[in-house]
């Protein structure tokens, strides 16, 4: 190779194609452990399987490249081609295949292992491809070194960057179209190595490139049509966030809110659970509540019966999602069906981490009610720890109470007892009741003070829909099939609640 071609595909090939490689290699696996866990649950085991697959399939395709001896340069620009295509393509079809196919988890492993395949290949042709024109340790050293930075580049821009302001269609297609531009510019680099086979090549990557562009063209048309297919009613909102997917369809009995997949509430039912949430501890704290915190909650409708109680003076809400907060007040059905308030005076509205901030906001509070998603990843759990719960008790005044949701005692009852014998671990005294939400089932909460307590027996004097002294005095009661059962403390070291989550409401999927 001439000198003069040898600093192109030094710094090109070497610095910009094993970045893009990289990064492009491993999106590509972030959008399939996303996809599977959003569309098939069970986080933890989805993204295990991908990345465990994708890695192992790199290897596979690495001791392949050993069958590789002749044309290379050809050879290389067309696997970083056919990356492109698979890859790129790869969250539109696993999104319309979950719809259409029976077997979608063999259809999502399927791209997993072929993207690795042919990630795996491309570096080892690399590497050959600079045989000679660097010392083979230098060779080794920048491969690997900026193999790893474009890894440590798509960890970073996945969740910041590439799905917030994307989505995951949009990502899919737009990292296609970067593998593909990699490989035409490659035609350039690799010029003399490539002969008459050259514009081939290129042809086919200007195909590819066009392709991809009109499919990002047309990339919410097919989020849609993938959406629509999985969800009973019309979709009237979508929202991407750093954090999640908010998704709200409308039905003629009223609205429904979908986080990332799983059913946050409907609004025909949504009363029986956040007065089921709220009341048992504004009741059971000792004096009448002035200042109250809600944890998780963002849109407003725990808030809402916080606020019917007259004595409360403050509230504090805490949600990590910026966007949900906005989306309570902003969403017209939901301003409505919460009564504004989020924005009431009397709220203060906090977007962080409710661990970061009940350990560092030193204030007394006389009930806190937590309204956090179900413990399905260890992000979630930890939010259910004794490490947690130690930090909120530390929080409550002096005869003060808390109210949570602790998921379903008849669905997920190992995952429910879970949550009570962990707070009882931390030191407090709880009492476990549950209610029925016809859009969930049966569904449970924990009511706990930092001292033995009587079970609330009378319902406050507010307007309720569904709550009354009778239905307050049932909650309390737990049928044989909801009763307590032997189970672990969850942890931060050792979320066991994930694992019992998971193994539970998995007996229930169809």
């Amino acid at each position: 190779m001439t000198d003069s071609v040898h600093a192109p595909l030094r710094v090109g090939a070497l610095y910009i194609n094993v970045f893009v490689v990289a990064t492009c290699g491993l999106v590509y696996e972030l959008l399939a452990g996303t996809l599977g866990s959003y569309l098939l649950g069970d986080s933890v085991t989805q993204f295990s399987l991908v990345i465990g697959l994708y890695l192992s399939a790199m290897g596979v395709g690495a001791w392949l490249s050993r069958h590789l001896e002749t044309n290379l340069a050809k050879r290389f620009l067309d696997i970083e081609l056919a990356v492109a295509v698979v890859g790129g393509l790869s969250a539109p079809v696993l999104f319309m295949a979950f719809s259409t196919t029976g077997n979608f988890q063999f259809v999502l492993l399927a791209f997993v292992f072929a993207i690795g395949v042919l990630v795996g290949l491309e570096i080892p042709l690399l590497m050959r491809l600079l045989e000679g024109q660097l010392a083979f340790k230098d060779v080794v050293s920048r491969v690997l070194t900026f193999d790893y930075i474009g890894a440590l580049a798509a960890a970073l821009m996945f969740p910041l960057v590439f799905v917030p302001q994307l989505g995951l269609v949009r990502t899919s297609l737009l990292m296609g179209v970067l593998n593909a531009g990699i490989a035409l510019w490659g035609t350039w680099l690799l010029a003399d190595r490539l002969g008459r086979s050259k514009l081939g090549v290129r042809i086919r990557a200007v195909v590819v490139i066009a392709g991809m562009i009109v499919a990002l063209g047309f990339a919410d048309r097919l989020t849609a049509r993938a959406e629509h297919s999985m969800y009973p009613d019309p979709i009237v909102y979508t929202e991407t966030s750093p954090y999640q997917r908010l998704l709200v369809t409308q039905s003629r009995a009223g609205f429904s809110l979908f986080l990332n997949g799983n059913l946050q509430f409907a609004s025909a039912d949504e009363y029986r659970y956040h007065e089921a949430l709220v009341h048992p501890a504004m009741v059971a704290a000792d004096s009448p509540p002035r200042r109250v915190v809600i944890l998780g909650g963002g849109d407003g409708l725990a808030l809402r019966e916080v606020l019917a109680h007259p004595s409360v003076e403050r509230v504090t809400l805490v949600d990590l999602d910026p966007a949900m907060t906005r989306f309570g007040k902003n969403f017209p059905p939901l301003a409505a069906l919460s009564r504004n308030s989020l924005d009431d005076r009397r709220v203060t509205v906090v977007n962080t981490d409710a661990m970061l901030w009940i350990q560092e906001n030193t204030e007394l509070w006389d009930v806190i009610i937590i309204d956090f998603p179900d413990p399905n990843t260890f992000g979630i759990a930890k939010l259910y720890t004794t490490l947690f719960y130690s930090r909120t008790m530390a929080r409550l005044a002096p005869g003060g109470a808390i109210g949570m949701q602790a998921t379903s005692p008849l669905l997920s009852r190992a995952a429910y007892w879970c949550v009570v014998e962990t707070m009882r671990a931390a030191g407090l005294t709880v009492q476990g009741y549950q209610v029925s939400v016809p859009s969930f089932g049966v569904w449970g909460f924990a009511l706990a003070k930092t001292a033995a307590f009587p079970t609330p027996t009378r319902a406050p004097n507010v307007a309720l829909r569904f709550l009354n002294d009778a239905a307050m005095t049932s909650m309390f009661h737990m049928p044989a099939d909801m009763g307590p059962v032997p189970v672990d403390i969850n942890r931060l070291d050792d979320p066991v609640l994930v694992r019992y989550y998971e193994r539970d409401w998995k007996r229930w999927q169809r």
